[in-house]
Parts: structure tokens; sequence; C-alpha cells
């Protein structure tokens, strides 16, 4: 499989430099580490990016320290493996990323778990983690930049 262009942020590079400040800002709140590469992987793997899939579920075992958690993120609901603080950080993950699936795009349900466990800094920190990740998949998958070739 070969990318259709050339990678949009190898072409603009100061779009390089706003997803990395994105991601830093992101970074600031001192969610727990393995937080962010988990939602990483459920987006990317909602989206079909695999890109981002192959890099995040890595990102998460690292994190982790073993595999389980990254092959199971997909069932999270299923799994025994997640605390309730990262369910409602998946839900979140998921609702933010499927927009359009329903007429409320984030449930107060899904959001009021949420914020049982994040204050309102934390929050903003996963919000924006989300759309960043959402940003590259939307990227990686409109050009078909596969996976094993990190597009930058």
């Amino acid at each position: 499989m070969q990318p259709r262009i050339e990678h949009p942020v190898r072409i603009f590079p100061a779009a390089m430099d706003a997803l990395n400040a994105l991601a830093k800002s992101s970074e600031e709140a001192g969610l727990p580490a393995p937080l962010v590469p988990m939602v990483h992987l459920r987006a990317s793997q909602i989206n079909g990016c695999s890109v981002c899939v192959e890099m995040h579920w890595r990102e998460l075992a690292r994190a982790d320290g073993t595999d389980k958690r990254a092959i199971m993120v997909a069932a999270w609901r299923e799994a025994p493996y997640f605390t309730d603080a990262e369910r409602a950080a998946l839900a979140l993950t998921e609702a933010t990323t499927r927009l359009a699936d329903r007429p409320d795009p984030v449930p107060d349900e899904i959001w009021e778990e949420a914020a049982k466990h994040y204050d309102e800094r934390e929050l903003a920190a996963l919000l924006l983690a989300i759309a960043n990740i959402n940003v590259w998949n939307r990227l990686n998958a409109a050009t078909r930049h596969p996976a094993g070739r990190l597009p930058v």
C-alpha cells in the first residue's frame, strides 16, 4: 500500500508544529501515563487508522509494562482490566470520536461520569488529546498512510 500523497505535515511543517503543540498542551494536565495512549488507541481503532493503532498500542504496552490492556482496549466494556476512570475516558473518547452516530453526540451521562473522575483541567486535556488523535487519524486515513511506515 502506497500513500496517496506526501503526508500533509511534511508539506506544511507548521501544521506539524501546531499538532505537536496541541499534544504538549494536553500533557501538561498530568493525566495518568497510560491514559493518553489508551484513548489514542481507541479513537484510532474506531477511525481505522493503522498507523496510529500500531503506534499507540505500543505506547500503551510500554506505559503499562504489558500488552494485555493494549490488546483489550477494543473490548474495554467487557474486559476487567480498566479502572472506572479509564472506562469514563474511553466512553468520552468514543462519543467524541463518533459525533454523528447519535442525536446527542456526548450525552450528559457520559460527560458526568468523566467529570466524576477528572477535574476541569484534566477534562480539557483529555478533550484536546482526543481531538488531536482524530486529526491524525483523518490525515492518515485520507492519504492512506499505512502501518509500518510512520508519516513523520
